[in-house]
């Protein structure tokens, strides 16, 4: 039997029906499981509850260690790999996030480095996925897109390894179930570099209708993210990350995907395309 844990979110949710298609036993955990639909056994499990993970764990054969992004992070992975250890569970797979030990300025490096050298030093069977920006990411333009406004554009032309997270599910749960993943790392990343204006392109395409695009300077997104009731560390935090993008840091692609899955990982103009809808 495989558990998920953040079996509701845009991972989680397709590994779960990815892995019940191909015929496993799945256990879905979530924090609210009442309002949860999947094709799984679904159960509560709150990272920061011993007793639900205990509970969660117990009978796994195999775990995805998935959780939101955010600075518990550290803090939710060991609680479950301390569970992990002690039901004697015999493979997990972790997502983390690219560059995770390369870069410690990124605020996601801090967050998800802490799991990965607990889950390699713990004795269970491991593997870590380390994937690149998530064209779902886009979804956030969408209301600006309906309004006929432009994009606002943070990192100029600096270009990422965009991913459908359909893969990157694809991925999780391909080393669930299959051998010869034990002891890998794989950054996942799409097949080509795309920044802001190139994603807004193969947008206005795919929508056939113009969208504009508008430079917005740093500092003027931290006064912005502030003035909305972000926390001013947390605004800051957030502009290196942009900064990072903006000066080519993350512009990496890798075939980890077509290793793992003997295909090509689709591209942002197919993800673009099948999400169409949600920006009309």
């Amino acid at each position: 039997m495989i558990l998920v844990t953040g079996a509701t979110g845009t991972i989680g949710t397709e590994v779960v029906r990815i892995l019940a298609e191909r015929g496993e036993r799945v256990r879905a955990m979530t924090r609210n499981p009442e309002g949860a639909s999947l094709p799984a056994e679904v159960v509560r499990g709150d990272f920061d509850d011993r007793d639900s993970l205990d509970a969660a764990v117990a009978g796994a054969d195999a775990v995805l260690l998935l959780d939101a992004p955010g600075p518990w992070i550290e803090r939710h992975d060991l609680a479950m790999l301390d569970a992990v250890r002690a039901h004697g569970v015999g493979r997990v797979v972790k997502v983390s996030a690219i560059g995770t030990g390369e870069n410690t300025e990124l605020r996601t490096s801090a967050w998800h480095l802490p799991g990965e050298r607990a889950l390699q030093a713990g004795g269970t069977a491991w593997t870590i996925l380390r994937p690149s920006s998530f064209a779902t990411n886009t979804l956030h333009w969408a209301p600006t897109i309906r309004a006929g406004q432009p994009v606002a554009n943070l990192t100029r032309g600096g270009a990422q390894g965009v991913i459908d997270p359909r893969d990157v599910a694809e991925v999780a749960a391909t080393a669930l179930r299959t051998p010869g993943h034990a002891g890998r790392t794989y950054t996942l990343t799409g097949p080509e570099l795309l920044s802001t204006p190139d994603q807004v392109a193969i947008l206005s395409k795919a929508l056939g209708r113009p969208v504009e695009i508008v430079d917005v300077p740093l500092e003027t997104a931290k006064e912005q993210m502030i003035a909305a009731g972000r926390d001013p560390e947390f605004a800051e935090g957030a502009m290196r990350g942009q900064r990072f993008i903006a000066e080519g840091g993350n512009a990496r692609l890798t075939d980890d995907v077509a290793v793992v899955l003997g295909r090509r990982a689709r591209t942002y103009a197919v993800w673009a395309a099948d999400h169409r809808a949600a920006f009309d």
